[in-house]
């Protein structure tokens, strides 16, 4: 479950997002050949589609929500074009992982790795706002997760 974001609870928003890529890194952790499927429901008053794209990043870390954040890199990433899709993340070697999410309502943000611009939905994968919760992976399985996002957080 995603609950919305308030800005004090969703610290260096722009740091999460500002290093995305979609290539694993490799570094293993006994959970070789964990799978994660991310079910995404974005509720919020944007449409998604080519030019305005829900993205999904999966963390090996909390790291990325502290101050400084945007040095790290994500251990996957994917787009999702529709309002309710899927992402898949095969052969993570991780475990746990955290997911967060952002959509990019100005249709601008063409690379993930960059800062995202003003007006992007963000929020993260938990139970209470701004905290993002643990995804445990277990090896030769698929862990399905079910996450929404809305507009309460935009980056500024």
């Amino acid at each position: 479950m995603l609950l919305g974001m308030n800005r004090r609870k969703f610290i260096a928003s722009s740091a999460a997002a500002a290093s995305w890529v979609a290539v694993l890194r490799g570094a293993s952790s006994g959970t070789d050949g964990a799978s994660l499927e991310v079910h995404v429901t974005y509720s919020g008053s944007g449409d998604v589609d080519e030019s305005h794209k829900l993205y999904v990043a999966v963390w090996d870390t909390l790291d990325f929500m502290k101050e400084g954040g945007s040095a790290l890199k994500p251990i996957a990433a994917a787009r999702i074009m529709s309002k309710s899709g899927a992402a898949t993340f095969d052969n993570l070697q991780k475990s746990p992982v955290y997911i967060s999410m952002a959509f990019d309502a100005s249709g601008k943000w063409t690379d993930p790795t960059a800062d995202p611009p003003s007006g992007t939905s963000l929020g993260v994968y938990g139970k209470e706002p701004g905290v993002a919760a643990p995804i445990d992976l277990q090896p030769g399985k698929t862990t399905k997760v079910f996450a929404e996002l809305d507009d309460s957080y935009q980056k500024p």
